[in-house]
């Protein structure tokens, strides 16, 4: 197969930032995708309707000419988060989800929830109007080690929400553990899981490369290879509770190149296409259009995008770095050839 064509993609979870960077940031992502979750964790989070609103009309402002993406807001939960702000956020089309954060989990995450019990209410609140939950699924204890604490996540936080909130939808996002899998493929159809296109390829090992490899660090970390099999085989798997899911999250080269450097992988400009690559690999490209078309909206309780795109067999190279608000950043995969390319 040469040529191919997929249902015009939708990105479930993905990280626009703010400013100066949107521009850059909405056009590699509209470049392949018609829809988008976009990530809340901005400065300060957004957690009122008004402020989702403000930051949808930054988005819009800064979309391509010709271009109909159409960015799904988020809203950010703290432990003092209001039900009623939530619900009509939700109700008047403004809010598509809430995102759960452990408080400090991962960039911007100082906000974020520190006990789940504290929560409860606003749980209780999208599980009666169907409101879905996304999940960065990680605790932070210090005593954890960081390779464990998505299972660890599951074993003391996840159980309990999908126990107690049996009618919650719930997407644990970015999973990255064959334990996750196994959780989502045990759990009932409320239950669903985004996949990266960076977990699919890399394992741990891709950070420590003949020295430190910053470009490849993101939250939650890249796990041993059978867990990278196991995610290969969960999004080949035509079920239902797995699909497209970026986690797309530019930073600049800087801030990944330094003394502390920052969790995130810049994936927009390639994901279409590493997708592809996978699923290729894996005698699966038939399965590619339900996992990154259809699933996702289906879950959602929205339409399917009424477009299609084409994929080519003919080999790029992927830029050792692109503009982002006038700064360098380093995309996934920089400098490396894919096989197939976005017409």
């Amino acid at each position: 197969m040469t040529t191919f064509s997929i249902r015009t993609p939708d990105d479930w979870h993905v990280h626009l930032r703010d400013g100066a960077q949107l521009t850059q940031t909405v056009a590699a992502t509209a470049r392949s995708f018609a829809r988008a979750i976009v990530m809340p964790n901005l400065v300060p989070p957004v957690c009122t309707v008004e402020a989702a609103r403000l930051y949808r009309d930054r988005i819009n402002a800064v979309i391509p000419p010709g271009s109909s993406f159409h960015p799904l807001m988020t809203c950010y939960l703290t432990d003092g988060i209001d039900p009623d702000e939530v619900a009509a956020g939700y109700a008047g089309g403004v809010f598509a989800a809430c995102k759960l954060y452990p408080a400090n989990a991962t960039t911007n995450a100082a906000h974020g929830v520190t006990d789940i019990r504290r929560i409860h209410p606003v749980l209780a609140t999208m599980e009666r109007i169907g409101m879905p939950l996304l999940i960065h699924g990680e605790v932070t204890d210090a005593d954890v080690d960081v390779f464990d604490r998505e299972v660890v996540f599951i074993e003391q936080v996840l159980t309990s929400i999908v126990r107690d909130f049996p009618g919650l939808k719930v997407v644990l996002e970015h999973i990255t553990t064959a334990d996750a899998v196994d959780f989502i493929k045990e759990s009932g159809n409320q239950v669903a899981a985004t996949i990266t296109p960076h977990h699919l390829v890399i394992n741990r090992n891709a950070m420590f490369q003949r020295g430190l490899r910053p470009h490849a660090y993101c939250l939650p970390v890249a796990k041993r290879e059978r867990h990278r099999i196991a995610l290969r085989k969960a999004a080949t798997s035509n079920s239902p509770q797995f699909f497209l899911g970026t986690d797309s999250a530019p930073h600049p080269r800087a801030m990944k190149e330094s003394a502390c450097g920052c969790a995130g992988i810049f994936n927009a400009p390639v994901a279409l296409e590493v997708y592809a690559h996978v699923f290729d690999e894996e005698g699966a490209l038939d399965r590619l259009e339900a996992f990154a078309s259809e699933y996702g909206p289906r879950f959602y309780g929205l339409p399917l995008n009424p477009g299609r795109v084409t994929l080519t067999r003919s080999p790029w190279q992927v830029p050792d770095v692109v503009d982002v608000g006038g700064q360098p950043v380093v995309p996934f995969l920089a400098g490396e050839t894919l096989a197939w390319r976005l017409q």
